[in-house]
């Protein structure tokens, strides 16, 4: 597979017939329209293994491998024929070389919402080691909400996936709840009788895998009692077989401050669990300024840091799966609207314009005038943004990655995942 970014004058025959693949194919991979209408700079993922090309007269080498997006290094490679790259001739046929490079193994999480579409899990299955139902809610008496999860959990188990119960300090009316945490953790009493809540509804060996505690927004005075809960919950869960992980804030620093930080240490939780998911994302976010969800270089900071305190084989590094288009100038108060990475393609194409790619941050984006004369921005994610973000985890030796959320189904990110790493499989 080769991910391709469209170029003016290009469509979907004259990108078939390049690559050597139907026009059909181009369509299904990447969910376009029945009539294969492209935007400029927008990323495709081609069916292609290899290409032969035949050299046009006065062709060099290093023109060919721009046309596909690859290296000379790599033509000359897969042409052991050709003993200098500066001697080819016209009518000449190069192999030329598009896939791209298989990483190896990798772990690949996916949080689902109960109300995720039987068609779009059936879907995604295929792709993940474990699917985290999310959520349980705790509150403050150590009791649980129930979930309709009987269906979700049971699909995941067809398809040889790892179901996770996530359990969260979410309130009734919606937002984490530093209240609701404290009242858990710091009476051991009730954190108990949540630990007896928790294993009940874990469910035994044909529900649940293991259970994933995301507690957000903990108070900082809680943070020692949230390490001994965690150091509980283990000791209560590992003797009945199963697995914890925890959901751990953004941080590049032990002590970075700030209440969605301070609570969360890396270094116990790295110690005590099976997995730490990183939650590398909302950068960019509903009520802040118009920025990259998910930033390559910001979430390397977090990299660097997160593997000094925590072992980088129990490390699930946070991707979205969404994006969010902003109106500027930014005003405090004001949302951004959320987008799937397709929808914000759709958009795209239907006000005109073009895609363009932050190098840096490794992230797509476009801005637009609205027909109220507003201008906006929008960010997202797509198959050159996946495949650097995977790229990236595996670079740092981690477990795998972890999707928020698979409730929207994204072609490409799953014929990325499945060119880059062989997706483990627990079950």
């Amino acid at each position: 597979m080769v991910i391709y970014t469209v170029r003016p004058g290009d469509s979907v025959y004259s990108i078939s017939k390049r690559y050597g693949v139907s026009a059909g194919d181009i369509i299904s991979s990447n969910a376009l329209d029945s009539d294969g209408s492209l935007v400029v700079g927008q990323a495709l993922v081609i069916p292609a293994e290899s290409v032969s090309h035949t050299v046009a007269a006065g062709e060099s080498l290093s023109q060919i491998a721009k046309m596909y997006e690859t290296t000379a290094e790599a033509i000359q490679r897969a042409n052991p024929q050709i003993p200098d790259a500066n001697f080819i001739r016209a009518g000449q046929v190069l192999t030329i070389p598009v896939t791209l490079e298989m990483l190896g193994e990798a772990e690949v999480n996916g949080y689902a919402l109960p109300t995720i579409r039987d068609s779009t899990l059936e879907r995604t299955l295929p792709g993940l080691t474990y699917l985290s139902v999310f959520s349980y809610e705790v509150r403050p008496d150590g009791s649980l909400t129930s979930v309709d999860d009987t269906g979700i959990v049971a699909a995941a188990r067809r398809q040889n996936v790892a179901p996770i119960m996530s359990v969260t300090n979410i309130r009734p009316e919606g937002g984490f709840s530093g209240e609701i945490a404290h009242a858990v953790l710091s009476d051991s009493e009730v954190g108990n009788i949540l630990l007896d809540n928790i294993a009940g509804a874990l469910g035994g060996k044909d529900k649940y895998y293991g259970l994933n505690i995301d507690f957000e927004y903990i108070y900082p005075q809680d943070r020692e009692n949230y390490n001994a809960f965690l150091k509980r919950a283990v000791e209560k869960l590992h003797p009945l077989e199963y697995k914890v992980f925890t959901s751990l804030a953004p941080k590049i620093s032990a002590e970075q401050p700030g209440l969605l930080y301070q609570a969360h240490d890396y270094k116990a939780h790295g110690s005590l669990t099976d997995r730490v998911i990183l939650m590398t994302y909302e950068w960019g976010y509903t009520y802040g300024p118009a920025r990259p969800v998910a930033p390559l270089n910001l979430v390397e900071q977090v990299l660097k840091y997160a593997v000094t305190a925590i072992p980088p084989q129990k490390i699930l590094m946070g991707i979205p799966n969404y994006g969010y288009d902003w109106i500027l100038p930014f005003v405090r108060g004001t949302a951004a609207r959320s987008l799937s990475n397709n929808g914000a393609v759709e958009l795209a194409k239907k006000v005109g314009a073009r895609i363009m790619f932050d190098e840096e941050a490794q992230s797509p984006h476009f801005n637009y005038f609205s027909q109220d004369g507003k201008q906006h921005e929008v960010w997202f994610e797509d198959a050159r943004s996946i495949r650097a973000k995977l790229e990236l985890a595996h670079r740092y030796g981690l477990a795998g990655v972890s999707y928020w959320t698979v409730n929207t189904f994204f072609p490409q990110n799953w014929a990325v995942i499945n060119s880059t790493f062989k997706v483990k499989k627990l079950l």
